[in-house]
């Protein structure tokens, strides 16, 4: 099997990380390919010290790799999505961050888990995406046009509300008044749009999530709709742009532009082990149960 690695920083866990993959890994006979920058990381860092191949974002994966290993939190498996594109190379997460939805595998279950790769004990789990398109055509400021856990517009340089005209399938919704909007993927429901309120969805439910960031009007609620809708925002502010941003990455753009919204025409898969299903992250994420009366 061929395993693309990769991660964006270096922490005190890092290398023990590293040598239980790796020990895995090369005893299953597997070829191993590192993310070019962060190998240089690792080198500098002295976690590695035996040469690897290299891949990075000028150099596409092609359909060779089996599995795709992001090590860090779930930031790193929203970057490891403009990876794997279209490809359907299944995507695995090994936990170095904190909360860890997408990241879900344990640096001490490492041992346990990834063998199971190799005799097919795991379940794919296929995640929609949003794709993004602006008019006039300011959306190539983005790298990528599509995010894995949400498309959000906001306010910038003020403090003083937006107001974002919502379109569904050109049928017009409303006007929000708010500091901003999230547009949620079921897999970003656990994400930012729950923490501004929006509800929890399994990953795999065919819907999208829209939320409003400090509505003006309380009772504005978040509204669960088709993923097949097609949405259509206008945004107008004080100020001559507002913010859009795709997962982690953010930009500024005219109040003149329109956002156009809707699912991408691909999925990406990610891994899930019997032991680390949806259901049970959550219960642990989220210490459902864990009330001393229970």
């Amino acid at each position: 099997m061929k395993f693309a690695i990769y991660g964006q920083s270096c922490q005190t866990i890092t290398k023990d990380i590293i040598d239980r993959m790796m020990h895995v890994l090369e005893s299953h006979g597997s070829a191993v390919v590192f993310e070019d920058r962060y190998y240089q990381l690792l080198l500098e860092n002295k976690i590695l010290e035996d040469r690897y191949e290299t891949f990075s974002e000028k150099r596409d994966l092609d359909q060779s790799y089996n599995f795709f290993i992001g090590i860090g939190g779930d930031g790193t498996l929203l970057r490891a999505a403009n990876f794997v594109k279209s490809k359907n190379i299944p995507i695995l997460g090994i936990n170095a961050g904190r909360l860890g939805f997408l990241a879900n595998v344990q640096q001490d279950a490492i041992e346990d888990l990834l063998p199971l790769l190799f005799t097919n004990d795991f379940k794919l789990s296929r995640r929609s995406l949003l794709s993004l398109d602006c008019e006039p055509d300011q959306c190539d400021i983005f790298e990528m046009n599509f995010a894995l856990n949400e498309i959000t517009v906001s306010r910038k340089d003020t403090t003083s509300m937006i107001t974002i005209e919502t379109y569904l399938n050109d049928d017009y919704l409303a006007s929000y008044w708010a500091d901003g909007l999230i547009i949620s993927t079921p897999t970003g429901s656990t994400g930012y749009s729950l923490s501004c309120g929006g509800p929890i969805i399994t990953p795999e439910t065919a819907c999208l999530i829209i939320t409003p960031i400090a509505p003006h009007n309380l009772n504005v609620r978040p509204l669960i709709i088709s993923d097949d809708t097609h949405i259509k925002l206008k945004v107008s502010s004080r100020e001559p742009q507002f913010l859009v941003s795709l997962d982690s990455g953010t930009k500024a753009v005219a109040n003149e532009t329109e956002i156009h919204i809707s699912k991408a025409p691909f999925t990406i898969n990610m891994v899930e082990f019997p032991e680390q299903l949806f259901l049970k992250t959550l219960r642990n994420k989220l210490l459902w149960g864990e009330d001393k009366r229970n």
